[in-house]
Parts: structure tokens; sequence; C-alpha cells
């Protein structure tokens, strides 16, 4: 280490060339907010000259450019990207995130510690540093049926891994809130460590009791005022912009120079199509700088803030003895990455081709069975029927009623009122179960969609006009290995096959983007009105939070977290 340590100090001194320098551009000092002319020199892994000029073995000219630091996605779930890490790191690494703090809940839901495991070996291969916090809430509550649980036990041998940053988010807060034995294990087990928060909605004494378990941050606020409660009671706010989730326009009030240390940016599940027609954290800082937040809290907050936050100390400024991991833009507002550097290697086609390929996991883990038309009935009774109201844009959801027609002894549709089915079946082989309801806000007039994405525990969930189809589609989901699935009239009109835990393709990252576009104009051509509706699908059997989900048990009230049907 001494003789690197004397190359380190040697190339910052400039009495010997620097391995790179980047030459004739400007940085961004998130210090002092600043936009320096420098040459900036690198040695290895880690940036060893600033404010001055150097000699490079290898000069890099990016006049008219600005460098800024390495962008850090602090709370995502990769699976969302229906990808696979390596491709995931091939898919954004480009975009400029250098850094991915993933929680691998949803592998982990459906695979246990083979999923996590799974991920681990992963971030130990790809280019970008993919930090891994460990899935607190596996199974997500008793009210449905995943595959696999992990104890604290379960967990504690993967706390130690270079890879591991801590807990991750603490979702199930009720229990925190009523000490649920369970969840009060794996709090004291992590007391001292990193735990990341999940708590929509909590305030005042119950959200302090969730505080006080040494909980620091938290990427659900969606409102100015939930996120400036939690500020002040010294959470740590991930805002997040997501495919469904998209909280970014809500919260910028609290964007500002005094609250960016504060404060980080997370996508949580973002999908390939829309990085590929929008970006990643590029397209947050975009959006936030046209709509008036000023650069130097965005680009804090996209980087050294978020770095800080989860206990990275050697990444988030261009500055000596810092991390490498810089991206070359054209400019602070349009933020279109040109050159990326990770722990200081160039960021091309030719990095990417050292990496060992590492063994997908999970690729029977659809064990639903077969399902018939007749499976998808719902029994009539007199009065009123819980509905499902989709919002777009959230993960929550409304509890609504209405009178539906019968059809027999049935209870029917309402496609005038956009009231249609909906159905999780259990698919890891356990009970079999199988739970019925409706959902209005989805906007099909004919045939069905399935998914084996569904969150938490990653059932079948399906939505459809026709009981055929949605069998159909269900089935189909089993011959794929998971997936997603349009039927129309009897006709698949649309697939994509994610075997890696019925949750990943093993497709590369644009692939599945033209994929996912084809998928996508066939939900719109059964009249789908979301703009995300295989996400707004897999987010209904979420059922933590409020108000009304659907599991694989049945409709749950989640207001107070009981089956009602």
């Amino acid at each position: 280490m001494s003789e690197m340590l004397e190359r380190i100090i040697d190339q910052g001194v400039g009495r010997t060339p620097a391995d790179i320098v980047l030459k004739g551009g400007r940085f961004f000092d998130l210090v002092t907010g600043e936009l320096i002319a420098s040459d900036i020199a690198i040695c290895g892994d880690r940036i060893v000259g600033t404010y001055g000029d150097y000699q490079g073995r290898d000069e890099i000219d990016i006049a008219g450019r600005i460098v800024v630091p390495g962008f850090i996605d602090t709370h995502l779930h990769i699976e969302s990207s229906l990808v696979t890490p390596h491709e995931f790191d091939r898919c954004v690494l480009p975009l400029g995130i250098t850094t991915a703090i993933c929680d691998p809940h949803e592998i982990a839901n459906v695979l246990g510690t083979e999923g996590i495991q799974f991920f681990l070996d992963s971030a130990v291969e790809t280019i970008m540093d993919i930090r891994v916090q460990l899935s607190s809430c596996v199974p997500a509550t008793h009210l449905e049926t995943a595959g696999a649980d992990l104890p604290i036990e379960r967990l504690l041998p993967f706390r130690h891994h270079p890879k591991v940053i801590g807990l991750a988010e603490f979702m199930n807060f009720p229990g925190v809130v009523h000490k649920d034995p369970v969840c009060l294990a794996k709090l004291d087990a992590f007391q001292g460590g990193h735990i990341d928060g999940h708590a929509p909605l909590l305030s005042g004494k119950e959200l302090n009791g969730y505080l006080a378990t040494g909980i620091r941050t938290d990427h659900e606020c969606t409102t100015a005022d939930e996120a400036l409660e939690k500020l002040r009671k010294g959470m740590h706010i991930l805002v997040r912009e997501g495919s469904v989730s998209k909280d970014l326009h809500a919260l910028m009030p609290i964007i500002t120079e005094r609250l960016s240390p504060y404060l980080a940016l997370c996508t949580d599940d973002r999908n390939p199509l829309d990085i590929a027609e929008q970006g990643h954290l590029d397209h947050m800082i975009r959006t936030a700088i046209a709509g008036g937040v000023e650069p130097l809290a965005i680009y804090r907050a996209a980087s050294v803030s978020a770095a800080r936050a989860f206990g990275l100390r050697d990444r988030g400024l261009v500055a000596p003895g810092w991390r490498a991991d810089l991206v070359v833009i054209d400019s602070l507002e349009n933020c279109k990455a040109e050159i990326v550097f990770s722990a200081g290697r160039r960021v091309t086609d030719a990095l990417f081709a050292t990496r060992t390929p590492v063994e997908p996991v999970g690729l029977d883990s659809v064990k639903a069975g077969q399902v018939k038309a007749a499976d998808f009935a719902v029994p009539y009774t007199q009065g009123q029927t819980s509905v499902i109201g989709v919002l777009p844009g959230k993960i929550i959801t409304e509890h609504r009623r209405f009178h539906l027609p019968a059809e027999g002894n049935q209870t029917g549709l309402d496609l005038g009122q956009d009231i249609i089915k909906v159905a999780v079946i259990e698919r890891h082989g356990v009970n079999r179960n199988h739970a019925n309801g409706f959902v209005q806000g989805f906007g099909l007039k004919k045939g069905a969609i399935a998914s084996t994405v569904g969150h938490d525990s990653h059932n079948i969930c399906v939505v459809g006009v026709n009981e055929e189809d949605m069998a159909l589609a269900a089935n189909r989901l089993g011959e794929i290995k998971g997936g997603f699935v349009v039927v129309d009239g009897g006709n698949i009109t649309g697939e994509i096959a994610l075997p890696v835990a019925g949750l990943m393709s093993l497709e590369p990252y644009d692939r599945v983007r033209d994929t996912l576009h084809h998928l996508r104009q066939a939900a719109f051509a059964l009249g789908a009105t979301l703009e995300e509706p295989f996400l707004q699908l897999a987010f209904l059997p979420l059922p933590v939070i409020p108000h009304l989900k659907i599991s694989d048990k049945g409709l749950v009230d989640v207001d107070t977290f009981t089956l009602i049907g």
C-alpha cells in the first residue's frame, strides 16, 4: 500500500504525470457552488488533483464540458428494471449512475437467501458499485403468501459482506410501532448500523417511536409537509421518482440549498423503457432544475449528501482523495452524460466485457398450476362490493364501494364505471391460494393482463374483462416461467419472459426495452389508460400501503390490517 500511496502523492503534487487528466473543462464544486476551471488528475481509482494544471499519461480534452460527481441511487429494487444486475449495470452506468444501493426484497421474497446471494455475487462483478441492503420484511406481512421466510438468523451471515450496508427498508412500520417480536429482533441486531426506513404517511408520536429504533431514512414521502416533519425529526429524505411512484414534483419545495445536505435521490422501481425514453437520476436532475430547483441543491442530493447518508465517505465530491466516480456532462441544466468514470475507469463496452457472468437463479419459481375461467367467479351478494381504486402515479390505493350488477348468481363487471376483475394466484407452490376481487382505474374494455411481478410476495396478479382470457394469461405465465402476458379474445397479443425468479429477463436490457414497448401498445389496445399498466398491476397486491389491496388470501383493508373478503 505504501508504494501506491507514494504514487498518489507524487501525482497529486505533480512530480510525475497522473494516470489520467481531464483537461480544458470545469468542475462543479459542491462545497462552494462554484464552477471551477481546472484540470482533474486521476491516479488509479481516486482523484489526486484539482485547482491546477496537470500532465497525464492519458489526457482527455473536455473543453466546454462540466464534471460532476457520479450519481448515487439511494434506494431501488433492481428487479423492477426487469433485468439482471449485470444488465442494469450496462443500462444505467453510462447515464452517470456510479453507485446503486439496492434492496433485493423482490427476489428475496421469492427465493430467500439464494436471491440475496445472487445479488451479492453480481455486485462483486459489476463495474458500477452496487451496494446491498439486507431485506428486512420477508414475508412482508402475514396477509399474503411469499416464497420464503427470512428471520434475523438467516440475515446475519450476510451482515459483514463487503457489499452490504445494513438493513433494508423497514416497511412493516405497524409492526415496529406495535412492537412485533420479529420486527424487534431484526432492529435489535442492527442497532448501531444503518437501518433504512419506509413509513408512508406515518406522523406524530408514532413516527417518533419508529425513529427511536434507529431508522434514519425514508423514500415514501408524497408531500412536502410530510417530508418536512420527517426532516425536522432527523430523517434523511430520499426523493423518489420511479415508473409508478412519482414524487419529485410534490417534493421540489424542499429541495433547497439549506436542506440539500439531508436529501438524496432514488428511483425505487423504474423499468428500462422509462430509462431509455427519459433517463434515470439524470432525468430527475433535469426535471428539478427545469422546475426551479437550484442546481447546487439537486447535484448535492444526487451525490455527496447521498453518500454521507449511507456512510460512503469516499465519494460524492470532485476533490483530491475522493473516489474517481465522475460524470462529464454538457451542462448543469441538460445533464447529459458524455463520459463516465467508475473508480477511475472510463466506462466503455470493452470495460463491461471484463465482468465475469453470474449463474441465474430461480428458473423454476412459477409453480401455480393450471387455472380455468370458473376460478375467477365472484358469488353475488346483496349490497355494496369493495373495489380497489387505483390512483395513477401512486402505489397507494383507495377502498371504494359500489353496487355491482348480478349475472345469475355471480357478481358482474361495470365497464361504464371502469370496474373489472382482479385476481391473485399463489405461485410458489405453498398452498394454491386464489383470491378474486374488483378494481377500478385500469381502463380495460376487453381482454386481460397478467404478471408474476406482484409486490411484495410476487404471486400471479391478473386483471381482466373476460374470465377465459384471464385464465389463459395466468396459465401462459407458467409456460414462460414468469413475466407479463397480454391476452385479447383468446389470443396472446404480447408477452415477455422473466424466468429469473419470475422477475428478471435473461435478455439484454435493450431487447427488454423493445419488448416492453410492444407490450405497452398491446395493453393500450385493450383500452388501458394508465401510463404504466404493468407496474401499476404489480403493485396491486402490495398490502402494506393504505387503503385496500388484494393478496392471495383475499381483499385486505390495510387501515385495520384485516381480510375483508
